[in-house]
């Protein structure tokens, strides 16, 4: 698969690679869609808008490929192998190693990836609003104005991590991190570190931090490894599966009773070490550590805060359409107060597994079919 369409459609790339580049007077440019973010979901959905023959263009605020991945730590691995950690079209490279994909192949792939398929990227944009208009949804960036007929979100969370309150946190004295700035082990060595999280990521830096420091690993509630034949395919399989199951009205516990964290090599050798080992969540933090309900102290030198991301939809602000739990309700993809929205790998609310490499191109398939019917319903008759 590359693709494109015979005939005309192939005629008509020339002008879009002239669309890809960075011009910057894009006041008043037009599109049919316009894709927010440039990361692996925005990807997918340009390889299907691609390949419907479809006139778009994605912004992305980032100055080079990769999305989220290019910040993410060095020695971070995928959670599959790369057969199914891969965009729709074309396969990830297996790694050298022939372990599990690393951040940098990511990185390389979607560089790889958005070459490949030509898709009209115009980079670095940072958008600044969305606003209703008369015919589609006006985008305001720091460039100039954009008109779409319909938008597609696809910013996803990177860029707004998430670290929960706890009372004294404004008072200590140590380091705290977000997993979004962690960089690798080194600035730990010697140090007590206290790592907050029960998911993968937390898991994973407690494997790699506990090798230069002593660690201690909270949690909300006791974590659980997966099986070490368990890995992100069967994940996906079993989101899909029980995503079906609920829009069916039927129960389905999902991953839930098989684990919390896949057992990626790293992870197999911290086990084997014995350091993945969880006390329960402290109550409060204090100037020189953290201290649980009991009144026990542990003195620490940095915390580590595993605590996931939230999505980033502050360029949505304008057309208010969350709700208290700052999601954007939706049907599918398409949000349910602005049908001209598309929300795209921000978790399941968005799509079983639309956050994942190998989920979102299943749901940007089904996010350009409606796209393609609600272009061809608001068409003039000819």
């Amino acid at each position: 698969m590359d693709g494109h369409r015979p005939g005309a459609r192939r005629r008509r790339l020339p002008a879009l690679r002239r669309r890809a580049k960075n011009v910057p007077d894009t006041q008043g440019r037009e599109v049919d869609v316009l894709i927010i973010g440039g990361g692996q979901a925005g990807s997918a959905a340009g390889f299907y808008l691609r390949r419907a023959g479809i006139d778009f263009t994605i912004l992305d605020d980032q100055d080079q490929p990769g999305g989220a991945w290019r910040h993410a730590w060095p020695s971070l691995r995928l959670f599959s192998p790369s057969q199914y950690s891969s965009l729709p079209g074309r396969m990830m490279p297996a790694p050298a190693d022939g372990g599990y994909p690393t951040a940098s192949g990511t990185v390389a792939y979607l560089t790889d990836y958005q070459r490949r398929y030509d898709l009209p990227m115009v980079r670095p944009v940072h958008v600044d609003a969305v606003h209703r208009a008369d015919g589609g949804l006006l985008v305001r960036t720091g460039t100039g104005d954009w008109h779409a007929k319909i938008v597609i979100s696809a910013t996803g969370t990177w860029s707004r991590p998430y670290i929960p309150y706890y009372p004294g946190i404004g008072e200590f004295a140590g380091r705290q991190l977000h997993t979004a700035h962690y960089t690798g082990p080194e600035p730990f060595t010697g140090q007590r570190v206290v790592i907050v999280g029960g998911g993968n990521s937390a898991a994973q830096l407690l494997a790699e931090i506990s090798t230069v420091a002593e660690t201690t690993w909270v949690t909300s509630r006791p974590p659980k490894l997966l099986p070490d034949d368990i890995d992100g395919k069967a994940l996906f399989d079993l989101a899909t599966r029980r995503y079906q199951a609920l829009t069916s009205g039927q129960e389905h516990a999902g991953v839930g009773g098989l684990g919390d964290i896949v057992a990626v090599p790293p992870i197999r050798e911290a086990r084997e070490r014995g350091v993945l080992k969880a006390e329960p969540m402290f109550a409060r933090i204090t100037p020189v550590g953290v201290a649980w309900p009991d009144d026990t102290h542990l003195a620490c030198d940095t915390i580590v805060w595993c605590t996931g991301f939230r999505p980033d939809l502050g360029h949505l602000t304008p057309l208010r359409l969350r709700t208290r739990d700052g999601l954007i309700p939706t049907q599918g993809t398409r949000a349910v107060a602005e049908p001209r929205l598309h929300l795209l790998g921000y978790g399941d609310w968005t799509g079983p597994a639309s956050a994942t490499l190998i989920g979102v191109g299943r749901t940007a398939r089904d996010a350009v079919t409606q796209i393609t019917a609600q272009l061809q319903t608001s068409q003039p008759p000819r």
